[in-house]
C-alpha cells in the first residue's frame, strides 16, 4: 500500500534544546530517538518501524522559521496521551495554542508551539 506521508520534518535553530523538548513530549505518543546525526534527530516507535518525525538544522544553513499556516499533527492512542503531551510540552517551554479537548471534527486535540515556533498537535481519534 502506498502511504501519503513517509515522515515529517521541522526545522530548529538549537538542536540540543529542541531534542530535550521533543524527547520529553514524544514519549507520550510512543516515540523515541531512533536516528541521531550532527544535523538532525529522527524519532519513531522503534528502529524497525523507521523514522516518522525529524527535527533538523536547515540544510541551507539559514535560520529555521515556522511556516504560517503550517502544522504537524501527531497521532495519540488515548485522550490521556494527548493531555500528557500538552502538559509536558508546556512544562518544557512550549506556547499553548489550544488546550486539549474535542474539536469540530469530533476528535481530541492538544496544540502547542515549540521553541522555534513550529505548531504541533497531538490528536486522538474518538470512535
Amino acid at each position: 500500500m502506498n502511504k501519503a506521508i513517509g515522515f515529517v520534518m521541522v526545522g530548529t535553530n538549537n538542536l540540543e534544546k529542541s531534542s530535550k523538548f521533543y524527547d520529553a513530549i514524544l514519549t507520550h505518543l510512543g516515540m523515541k530517538r531512533v536516528n541521531v546525526t550532527e544535523r538532525y534527530i529522527g524519532y519513531g516507535s522503534s528502529e524497525d518501524d523507521g523514522v516518522k518525525f525529524y527535527i533538523t538544522k536547515p540544510h541551507n544553513k539559514k535560520n529555521a522559521t515556522a511556516g504560517n499556516g503550517t502544522m504537524v499533527a501527531l497521532s495519540a492512542d488515548t485522550k490521556e496521551a494527548v493531555n500528557m503531551f500538552h502538559k509536558t510540552a508546556l512544562e518544557n517551554g512550549a506556547v499553548d495554542e489550544g488546550a486539549p479537548g474535542v474539536r469540530s471534527d469530533g476528535n481530541y486535540y492538544g496544540y502547542v508551539r515549540d521553541h522555534d515556533g513550529n505548531k504541533i498537535t497531538a490528536r486522538c481519534v474518538l470512535s
